[in-house]
Parts: structure tokens; C-alpha cells; sequence
């Protein structure tokens, strides 16, 4: 481990769920550089996955709004950005992609330790020459999360088994919005079963079979969606099939900080593999996890005792291809059977029943006694 570190960034140009896969990262950092000041990269619209960690000390963003932009003026925006990285001073930067933007970063920041993935001869020019140290590829499925820390690895720094877990920070104005939102509803069940990419989810029918079974046995039941136009159509698709059953249908309604309260306060999740299971893994909630095309392996629950996985085992699966033959629709989903999911569900409320009620987070004070 170097001494004199006194300033770190870290750079994560990705999405939701991946930015909130390298939160281990910082704590660790913290743990070994107590006195650094530790800043984070990142898109603008990714803020709230971090927003709020203990060890970080202050985010520079990106917005990729600036590339609608005339050329000349995104060119502004970006070198202003640059020169933020630049008057820093770090002496560590710690690039988390491939990507040539977080390289760039680095290079111009001048730092006297930068770390990166390995380019394999791929992106900007001379790429490679950049990074002090270089994280290999690993050639066999493994947690983000560890993907992650190997930056860490190769920079002599070794993580405790107990500095691994994800940190998701929950404000009270979005625990309030919440209770607002619930309008009383507590001891609930989310269902957050749609992705932007739509490849990665359960058939409409399958949900709608699914959320029968839990009315039946009397659970509220909450849903979920961002509020991309795909996912909330395909969600409204869903409740058109089941008018009879009142589904508080919050998709497309809650922020990143809500939908952390939400699944904070739920008794059991039911996701597809997005930003929502991740969220679950920060937050302990328990949580189902169906996975199809994406690697349960790589992006799975994390750190999680009562994260379960539902996956069909396909000697075609994990492919990460937008459905069979490029059709829209994947195979390991249309044919994964509900009575596995039922099964499941069955399981984790029956282990919960021991849980004393009147805990849910969403009671009002005087509820809670």
C-alpha cells in the first residue's frame, strides 16, 4: 500500500446499478487513507447511487445531456470538467471501466498512481501507457463487486471479508415520500418485474399468474417501474390483465432515493435483474431475483442471506443476447415456470412469519409503539 496518498478519485461511467456495484470500493479506500479526500466520477444522472456515502467527499459529473450540444459547446463543458480533474492534485485515480472517458481523466489529472482495466489493445491510443497498475480480466464469471475491488488488488490493497458490502444511502425526505405514497399500506410485497430491456423479463402472463397467487394469500402487493415509456406501458399491460386486484402501481412515480425507501420497507422483492436487485443486496430486504439472458454470477444478490435466484439452467444461458436469435424474446424466460417462483415466495414469507408484526418501516410511530 503507498503512503502519501492524499486525494483519490474514482471513475464509474456506467449505469445505475453498476455505479452502486463499486460503493465497497470507497469504503475500503477509506478504511486504508482515513485522511484522503475521496471524490467519484460519474454520470450526472447516476448521483444517487452514491449520494450520501460516508467515505466519498465530493462528485464530478458528467452529464450526457452535453452531447446534444453544438460540438463547440459540449467541447467547453467537457474541458471545464477536465480542468476540475486537473487543479484537484490527486494521487491516485482509479479508472472501474474500459471506457476511453474515465482514461482520460486520468491522464490529464497527472496523478502518480493511476489504476485501470486492461484495454487489450482496444479504445483511445496508447491507452495502456496511461495506467501505473492494470487489472486484468478475469476469464471466468465473478460478482461485479469483485470485479471491482480487483482495482484494489492490484494496488496491494487486499479487502476484509466484512468491507464488502454495498452502501445505499436512504434520506428521510425519501422515507416520508414513501409513507405518503403507500397511503397507509404496510407489510407489503414489490414486484419491480420490468428492465429497459425488456429481453431480461418475464412474460406479462407469467406476472400477472404470479401476483394472483400472492392476493390470494392475502399480500398488498406494490409495483415498480422506471419511468422509461417501454416499461410503464409493459406494466400497465400487466394490471389490464388483473383489473380485480388493487395493485398500487407506482411505476414511473419514485425517485432512486424512493425506490430505495420502497424496497427498504417491503417484506419480500420480486425482481428482474436491475437496479432494483441491487438495491436489495445495500438494503438486506429479501428479495427473488429472475434471471434469463444476464449471468447470475456476475450481477446476482450480493452479500445478501435472503437473496434467492430463479434462473432456467441452459447450456445457451448466460448469453446476453436481446432475446433468442436476436427476436426480442428469451427462451430462458418464456418457458421458466411460475410454480418455481410460487415455490419460492411460499418459502421466504413463511420464513418471515416469526418477524413481529407492527415492524414494518412504513408505520406511523404510534403504530410502532
Amino acid at each position: 500500500m503507498k503512503k502519501n496518498i492524499r486525494k483519490i478519485l474514482i471513475a464509474k461511467l456506467r449505469h445505475h446499478g453498476d455505479v452502486l456495484l463499486t460503493s465497497p470500493v470507497f469504503s475500503v479506500l477509506k478504511d486504508r487513507y482515513p485522511e484522503a479526500e475521496i471524490d467519484a466520477y460519474l454520470y450526472a444522472e447516476t448521483l444517487p447511487m452514491l449520494e450520501g456515502h460516508p467515505a466519498i467527499s465530493d462528485f464530478l459529473l458528467y452529464d450526457k445531456r452535453w452531447k446534444k450540444l453544438s460540438l463547440f459547446r459540449r467541447l467547453i463543458k467537457e474541458w471545464a470538467l477536465l480542468r476540475q480533474i486537473r487543479k484537484k492534485g490527486y494521487d491516485l485515480v482509479i479508472n472501474l471501466t474500459e471506457g476511453d472517458r474515465g482514461a482520460l481523466a486520468a491522464y490529464v489529472s497527472k496523478a502518480s498512481y493511476v489504476v485501470g482495466v486492461d484495454p487489450e489493445g482496444g479504445g483511445m491510443w496508447r491507452k495502456a501507457s496511461i495506467y501505473t497498475h492494470i487489472i486484468k480480466h478475469h476469464p471466468k464469471p465473478r460478482h461485479s463487486v469483485e470485479k471491482n475491488l480487483d482495482a484494489l488488488r492490484v494496488f496491494k490493497i487486499f479487502p476484509g471479508e466484512d468491507e464488502r458490502d454495498l452502501v445505499f444511502s436512504v434520506p428521510e425526505v425519501a422515507e416520508e415520500r414513501v409513507r405518503q405514497l403507500l397511503g397507509g399500506r404496510d407489510d407489503y410485497v414489490l414486484i419491480h418485474a420490468v428492465s429497459r430491456w425488456l429481453f431480461k423479463c418475464l412474460p406479462p402472463e407469467k406476472i400477472t399468474q404470479m401476483i394472483r397467487y400472492l392476493h390470494a394469500r392475502g399480500n398488498q402487493i406494490v409495483m415498480t417501474a422506471s419511468p422509461d415509456s417501454e416499461e410503464l406501458a409493459m406494466v400497465d399491460e400487466i394490471l389490464r390483465r388483473i383489473p380485480e386486484i388493487p395493485v398500487l402501481n407506482l411505476g414511473g412515480k419514485t425517485s432512486l432515493k424512493e425506490l430505495g425507501a420502497l424496497i427498504e420497507g417491503a417484506k419480500l422483492l420480486i425482481s428482474v435483474d436491475s437496479v432494483s436487485l441491487h438495491l436489495s443486496s445495500a438494503l438486506k430486504t429479501p428479495v427473488i431475483a429472475l434471471f434469463g439472458p444476464t449471468c447470475e454470477k456476475t450481477w446476482g444478490p450480493w452479500r445478501n442471506s435472503q437473496g434467492h435466484v430463479i434462473c432456467e439452467d441452459f447450456t445457451c444461458r448466460p448469453c446476453y443476447r436481446p432475446g433468442c436469435a436476436g427476436s426480442g424474446k428469451s427462451d430462458c424466460l418464456e418457458r421458466l415456470r411460475v410454480e418455481r417462483i410460487i415455490v419460492t415466495i411460499e418459502s421466504v414469507l413463511q420464513n418471515r412469519k416469526s418477524v413481529p408484526q407492527g415492524s414494518s418501516k412504513f408505520l406511523e410511530p404510534s403504530q410502532n409503539g
